[in-house]
């Protein structure tokens, strides 16, 4: 029940565009999905395999094939941002169409560590792929996760997982309605990347805690409150039934 394919790993085998590629490395199973590397003879892909397996006796094949739409959709529309990794076609296995998969150009590099030293540059780079991100009219909305910047082997950030990110929707009215949505959930990206600078590279914060206090959201101090103790207590679970 805690994992996104239940008993089964991802596949050992699976063709984008195409081509075959075999799987490397499992990165993750956890609730929501199961993330592996994939090589293939000219490239290497990371493929993210959504939640389809039931919770009891509720269905959860949709909402994986929603989850992986979205985050499809999000990557194309970050085509071309430099910083962020290119998505790549549609997954397949043995033939057929995997709708709650979602794939990516695979980038050699590590998840940003607590206490990593980072170049001067890294922070600026960081936030001119957020920018860019912000100016495509999306919030990213989970960069608190220090594992969604990647660190690659030039010791230059990337941008990835953008599964729960947020986009202004089609339509004017709709768009015009939700501008306030998107400029809190952006607000709430910047906080958090200045949250890892102020950690990292205190020396170009100048006015430190300060900042941050200027861009904390109200709602963040509530999502403590609540959800980080949930958040600690479900952990907890996991490891003691060795699941994670």
């Amino acid at each position: 029940m805690f994992r996104a394919l239940g008993r089964d790993d991802p596949p050992a085998e699976i063709a984008i565009d195409g081509e075959r590629f075999v799987r490397e490395e499992i990165l993750k199973h956890d609730s929501w999905a199961a993330t592996a590397i994939y090589a293939a003879a000219t490239r290497r892909a990371v493929c993210k395999f959504n939640r389809e397996s039931p919770v009891g006796i509720l269905p959860m094949r949709w909402l994986g094939r929603w989850l992986a739409a979205r985050e499809r959709g999000f990557m194309a529309r970050l085509r071309g941002v430099e910083g962020v990794p290119a998505g790549l076609g549609t997954v397949r296995v043995g033939g057929r169409a995997v709708p709650a998969a979602a794939a990516r150009t695979f980038v050699p590099g590590h998840a940003l560590g607590h206490d990593e030293r980072v170049g001067d540059d890294f922070f600026p780079r960081l936030a001119g792929i957020l920018a860019a991100v912000h100016a495509r009219g999306m919030a990213h909305v989970d960069l608190h996760k220090r594992e969604n910047i990647l660190v690659d082997e030039a010791g230059r950030p990337l941008l990835i997982d953008f599964q729960i990110s947020w986009a202004l929707p089609a339509g004017r009215l709709a768009a015009a309605c939700g501008r306030p949505l998107l400029a809190l959930l952006q607000r709430c990206d910047d906080y958090h990347l200045l949250k890892h600078r102020l950690r990292l590279r205190p020396d170009q914060v100048p006015a430190g805690e300060a900042e941050l206090d200027r861009l904390r959201p109200g709602w963040i101090r509530l999502h403590r409150l609540l959800a980080m103790p949930f958040r600690t207590l479900r952990r907890g679970l996991l490891a003691a039934l060795r699941i994670r």
